[in-house]
């Protein structure tokens, strides 16, 4: 019963892949044009095209998803922060403290959300 691998849907493999590897290091393998798979990110995943966004609650700038969150882990918040914006993510929510530590959300290129923890 424990996870072994993830899944998340993406617009644009192309420029997922190019998202990810920038802001986190990530490689890929592709399988044909529509999925690549990654490995040593802490669990094997791969991402997929789907045409299907995720559900946004309506309103001006809420942009909060339904669903699983995929938390990474980063020792430097600022830094991972920084890299993330500068490969074309946007941040949904600033670093904040909770009980363990501190994090960010944010939003790749093709609407997920995803977030980024660290205990330091």
């Amino acid at each position: 019963g424990t996870i072994n691998y993830i899944e998340i849907p993406v617009t644009d493999v192309g420029a997922a892949k190019t998202f990810f590897t920038s802001a986190f290091g990530w490689s890929f393998i592709d399988y044909g044009p529509d999925y690549a798979s990654f490995q040593e990110a802490g669990i094997d995943g791969g991402i997929y095209t789907s045409a299907h966004r995720p559900p946004r609650i309506s309103g001006d700038d809420d942009r909060a998803t339904f669903g699983p969150l995929i938390v990474l882990y980063a020792n430097n918040l600022a830094n991972m922060q920084a890299k993330i914006e500068t490969a074309g993510g946007m941040i949904s929510k600033s670093i904040f403290e909770f009980p363990g530590g501190k994090r960010f959300h944010f939003f790749d290129p093709s609407g997920n959300e995803l977030a980024v923890w660290s205990d330091q």
